[in-house]
C-alpha cells in the first residue's frame, strides 16, 4: 500500500565510550545504506547529500558535518604516521633479532638504542589518535538519522502528508461531552486523585476504567501474538547504554525520568529495552525477521506541553502501551514496515474508530527514524485528530549503535540489521476517542463489539 523502497546508498550524562571500550560504533559492518550514527567516511564522500538530509530533518548544526570531515582528515594522517612508526618498530625488532643471530651484538645494541624514541613517538601518536576519535565520536552521536527519500520536507506537524483516511467521522449531538467530562461523570478515571498521589498527568483508573485498560492491553497483545510477535515483559528502567542504543540519548534526556543515584532511566516506550535484547548479537539471516511485542507503562516528562493538548488523557506523564518491534534484513525492511502499518490498521478497524495515516515530514520525525508513519484517530467531541501510534523504520541507525548484526545465508557476510518499531497501540487517546465517539443520547457509552469479551461489559454509564 505504501510502496516504499529501500535506498542504496555538551551532554548532561556520560556517553557510552567509543570503539572497543564498550562496543565499536564508528566502523560500519557492510551496510548497504547510508548510516547514521553516520560513518565519517560516508559523510566525507557525500557531504552535500548528508547536509541536505540533516536540513530536511530541521537539524540546524550542519557545521558539525565539516568539523567531522576535518577531524577525520587529521585522524587519518595521525593513523598513517602511527602505522608507519609501528612498522618501523617491527622492522627494527626483526633486524635486531637477525643481528644477534649473526653474532653482531654491537650493531644490534646500537639499533636497540633507537627503540625508546620510536616507542615514545608511537605513544604520543596513539594518544592523539584516541583524542581525535573521541572528538569525532562525540560529534557523530549528535547527528540524527538521515531521512528516507520519500520523507516530505517540512518543519511542523501541519506539513505532514496525509497518506490515507478511513472511516466515517461521527456526527455528535450538541450535548456531546469531551472525554474528561465523561471520565468524571462515570467515575472511571480520577485525574485529581492522581495529582494528589503523584502530580498532574498521572491518572488513577477506577472500576470500569481500570478494567477497560486491562481489556485493551490484552486485546492489543492478542492481536500482536496472532500476527507472529513473541511477547516480552521487559524492565521498566534502563541503563545509559540501552537508552543510547535506541537514540533516546543524547536526544531525549530532558524528556525521560532519571533515577540519578543509580543512573537508570524510566522507559518512555517498551521499544527501548526490547530493541536492546539483541545488542552485540550476530543473528542468522534465516532467523529474520525477529518479531517482539511488549506491554509496558511508559513514562514521559512531556516538558513544554500546555493548553488544550494536555486536557484529560490527551497528554499524560504515565500511560500504557503495547509496542511491536522487528529486526529485518535491509532488503526487506520497507516491506516489513508496510506490514506493521497494516497491523495497526486492522486493530483500529476492529475498534471501529475513524483514522488517518500520516507520513511525517522531516522536521517532525524522531532523532533516530528514517521514515515514520503516524496514526491518528478522530475525537468527535473535541473535533480533532489524536495521535495514537507511530510506526518507524530506523534502518541501521540503532543497530549500528547497538552492534546488532546478521550473517548472510549464502555469502556469510556480516552486516547490520534494520530495526523497526510501532505502537500497537497507546491507550490514553484510544480511550478518549472510544468514550467520545460512542456516547449515546442516553448519556452512556457503547463499547465496540471486539472488546466485549475482554471487558465483560458492553456499556459504560
Amino acid at each position: 500500500m505504501l510502496q516504499v523502497q529501500p535506498e542504496q546508498m555538551p551532554q548532561q550524562y556520560p556517553l557510552p565510550k567509543p570503539r572497543n571500550q564498550i562496543r565499536p560504533v564508528l566502523p560500519i559492518f557492510g551496510s548497504q545504506t547510508p548510516i547514521s550514527m553516520l560513518q565519517a567516511a560516508y559523510i566525507a564522500q557525500n557531504r552535500d547529500a548528508v547536509v541536505a538530509g540533516l536540513q530536511k530533518k530541521n537539524f540546524k548544526d550542519t557545521d558539525k558535518v565539516d568539523q567531522i570531515i576535518t577531524i577525520d582528515e587529521k585522524r587519518r594522517k595521525v593513523k598513517f604516521d602511527l602505522d608507519e612508526l609501528l612498522s618501523q618498530q617491527n622492522s627494527i625488532a626483526k633486524e635486531i633479532g637477525q643481528l644477534f643471530a649473526q653474532g653482531k651484538r654491537d650493531e644490534a645494541d646500537a639499533l636497540k638504542g633507537k627503540a625508546p624514541l620510536l616507542k615514545e613517538q608511537s605513544r604520543e601518536l596513539q594518544e592523539q589518535l584516541e583524542a581525535l576519535e573521541l572528538e569525532q565520536y562525540e560529534l557523530l552521536v549528535t547527528l540524527p538519522n538521515l531521512p528516507h527519500s520519500s520523507v516530505p520536507a517540512g518543519k511542523t506537524p501541519e506539513e505532514n502528508e496525509v497518506v490515507k483516511q478511513v472511516g466515517t467521522i461521527p456526527t455528535m449531538a450538541s450535548t456531546a461531552k469531551p472525554h474528561w467530562e465523561l471520565l468524571e461523570q462515570f467515575g472511571i478515571v480520577d485525574l485529581a486523585l492522581g495529582t494528589k498521589i503523584t502530580g498532574a498527568g498521572f491518572p488513577v483508573y477506577l472500576g470500569k476504567g481500570a478494567r477497560l485498560q486491562r481489556a485493551l492491553v490484552n486485546f492489543f497483545l492478542d492481536e500482536a501474538i496472532a500476527a507472529g510477535y513473541k511477547e516480552v515483559n521487559p524492565p521498566l528502567m534502563v541503563n545509559t547504554d540501552t537508552a543510547f542504543g535506541t537514540g533516546q540519548l543524547p536526544d531525549k534526556e530532558g524528556q525521560m525520568y532519571h533515577a540519578t543515584e543509580d543512573n537508570y532511566y524510566l522507559i518512555p516506550t517498551a521499544e527501548v529495552p526490547v530493541t536492546n535484547i539483541h545488542r552485540d548479537d550476530i543473528l542468522a539471516e534465516g532467523d529474520l525477521p525477529i518479531r517482539y511485542c511488549a506491554y509496558s507503562p511508559c513514562f514521559r516528562r512531556e516538558a513544554g506541553s500546555y493548553g488544550k493538548d494536555v486536557r484529560g488523557l490527551n497528554r499524560v506523564h504515565q500511560f500504557e502501551k503495547v509496542e511491536i518491534v522487528q529486526f529485518q534484513t535491509p532488503e526487506k525492511s520497507y516491506e516489513t514496515l508496510e506490514g506493521m502499518v497494516s497491523h495497526v490498521e486492522r486493530i483500529l478497524q476492529k475498534l471501529e474508530l475513524p483514522y488517518r495515516i500520516l507520513r511525517l515530514c522531516g522536521g517532525d520525525m524522531s532523532f533516530s527514524s528514517a521514515l515514520t508513519y503516524d496514526f491518528e484517530v478522530y475525537s468527535a467531541a473535541q473535533q480533532r485528530w489524536l495521535e495514537v501510534s507511530s510506526v518507524s523504520n530506523f534502518e541501521t541507525f540503532q543497530s549500528n549503535r547497538m552492534k546488532i548484526r546478521y550473517k548472510g545465508n549464502e555469502d556469510k557476510k556480516t552486516q547490520l540489521v534494520h530495526t523497526l518499531n510501532g505502537s500497537a497501540l497507546a491507550l490514553p487517546r484510544i480511550v478518549a476517542a472510544l468514550l467520545e465517539n460512542n456516547q449515546t443520547a442516553e448519556g452512556t457509552v457503547l463499547l465496540p463489539k471486539v472488546l466485549h469479551s475482554y471487558t465483560g461489559f458492553e456499556v459504560i454509564g
